[in-house]
């Protein structure tokens, strides 16, 4: 994570007055705790990065002369990709649809414009509406729905238009 992405984490914590936040991933572990709703209130913030585990590598074994051989060369073709990425504004849990009765917002092959509602992030209870940054046609949805998304998480592939 980020300092940027910290700071981010920091205001919304200190703006919408929770007490304690903690997230955890592979490599980090963030506690963030207040007293009140205010920036000034922000009491502490922990980061621990976890040590890497320490192993022993064993002394690499040559095979036989005669398992040696050339490897082909296999060439992959070079895509050029011409998709724009919309990721998540902030951390929570991504749904499709404004509610489980209605229709998801957007459908993969559905035209959008800058602007369109695409997806609803859910963070603490707030629902937060989700817009697209461009306009194009939906290629890939990334995410599944009712599934928690980090900040800058990959939601929508789009084609430009």
């Amino acid at each position: 994570m980020k300092l940027t992405e910290i700071q981010k984490l920091i205001k919304f914590v200190s703006k919408s007055g929770v007490s304690e936040v903690e997230i955890e991933q592979k490599d980090f572990k963030i506690s963030i705790k207040s007293n009140g709703g205010s920036r000034e209130n922000v009491e502490t913030v922990y980061i621990q990065q976890p040590q890497a585990p320490q192993y022993q590598t064993p002394a690499p074994v040559a095979p036989p002369a005669a398992a040696v051989e050339a490897a082909p060369v296999v060439e992959t073709p070079v895509e050029v990709d011409n998709t724009f990425t919309i990721n998540a504004q902030m951390i929570g849990t991504f749904y499709r649809k404004p509610n489980p009765d209605s229709p998801s917002f957007v459908e993969v092959g559905d035209s959008i414009k800058e602007g369109d509602e695409i997806c609803i992030i859910e963070a603490m209870k707030l629902y937060n509406k989700i817009e697209s940054e461009v306009s194009g046609k939906i290629v890939k949805v990334l995410v599944d729905d009712g599934t928690p998304v980090e900040f800058d998480q990959p939601l929508f592939l789009v084609e430009p238009a």
